[in-house]
């Protein structure tokens, strides 16, 4: 039988702490990524990563934050925890590939195109990969076209989310394309499940695997700490609020290329 699905089982509370966890993720993978280029090519790899790591994990508690709230009459739903954290890996990879291409090879169409793309195939792939890890009695079908937009809004969200970390310079700036970010990002994930429907197979006892509330612990604990600590390298960074590069690798990319910069005059 047909099972009724609810993606709003405790009603604007998951979708908003979801919006709000990807709006996170992004708002510092956006300023890391903006930070990476104004720094030397030594320290751009890591800034780079840290982006990569902050998008990733931000979009994966999304979506399963957005998932304590979806519920199937009829079955109870459990979580299998290798594919749920395979998911993880698939984001920060995939994202952190489409981060490099665009930090290294800057605001060209064709890098912006190729990173936006790969960026947006990893959130898709995460979002369905982590589909895949539910265990419930009955099978998951999905409408094509359906799928196919929520591919193409995760596709143009991470177009325009790069395109945002090398054009966009101060903080506010950056504030609204983390928004325009988590709500895209968002969309796509609430896209995604309106083109799921659940063929209920009857009763049975709980299906293996780990309950919503038991992986909320791992949300919480690993991920979470991780912006945290990612969101202090951010704060702390003195120059991450302004969008300039600081004096001392400006003087070391002078440096390189035979040039002199002058001193910075002290004032106060």
């Amino acid at each position: 039988m047909q099972g009724t699905v609810d993606g709003f089982s405790y009603g604007l509370v998951t979708p908003l702490v979801a919006f709000f966890m990807a709006c996170l993720g992004g708002a510092l993978g956006l300023r890391c990524t903006t930070r990476s280029l104004l720094v030397t090519q030594s320290w751009r790899p890591g800034w780079l990563a840290l982006g990569s790591a902050a998008i990733g994990s931000g979009i994966w508690t999304m979506h399963f934050i957005a998932m304590m709230g979806f519920t199937v009459q009829g079955t109870p739903i459990h979580y299998d925890k290798p594919t749920t954290f395979a998911s993880l890996a698939v984001a920060v990879v995939m994202v952190g590939v489409g981060i490099f291409i665009v930090g290294y090879r800057g605001a060209t169409g064709a890098a912006l195109f190729t990173g936006g793309t790969i960026t947006g195939l990893g959130i898709a792939s995460m979002h369905y990969l982590g589909m895949a890890g539910m265990r419930l009695h009955g099978t998951l079908q999905y409408n094509t076209f359906t799928v196919g937009v929520s591919v193409v809004i995760a596709m143009a969200a991470a177009t325009a989310a790069l395109w945002a970390a090398v054009q966009v310079r101060g903080f506010t700036w950056s504030v609204g394309a983390s928004l325009v970010m988590g709500l895209a990002v968002t969309g796509m994930h609430y896209t995604g499940m309106a083109a799921l429907s659940v063929h209920v197979h009857g009763s049975g006892g709980a299906p293996a695997g780990d309950t919503p509330a038991e992986l909320l612990a791992p949300l919480m604990v690993g991920p979470l700490c991780f912006l945290i600590l990612a969101g202090a390298v951010v704060v702390f960074d003195p120059l991450m609020l302004t969008g300039r590069p600081d004096h001392r690798d400006a003087v070391e990319a002078a440096h390189r290329a035979g040039r002199t910069v002058r001193p910075l005059r002290r004032t106060g």
